[in-house]
């Protein structure tokens, strides 16, 4: 998780740079959009670790794919 958090912070830290740089917009949008699906699957990870605790092992699968869809909404 903690690698997860260390390249969340490294492409915040990027796109400072692509701003305090003047680059395109499109350049740093689509920075912005990574670092946004990586946020997401930060909050899977979360989550799904959190709920794993309490749920037995053949249900996890499913549970993974319902947090999937609602994160995604």
């Amino acid at each position: 998780m903690s690698q997860r958090i260390n390249r969340i912070i490294g492409q915040l830290k990027g796109i400072q740079k692509m701003v305090e740089e003047k680059r395109d917009c499109s350049d740093v949008l689509q920075q912005i959009s990574a670092i946004k699906k990586a946020i997401d699957g930060l909050s899977k990870e979360i989550v799904v670790s959190d709920m794993c605790e309490f749920l037995p092992q053949k249900d996890i699968t499913r549970v993974e794919k319902m947090i999937d869809r609602a994160i995604n909404l």
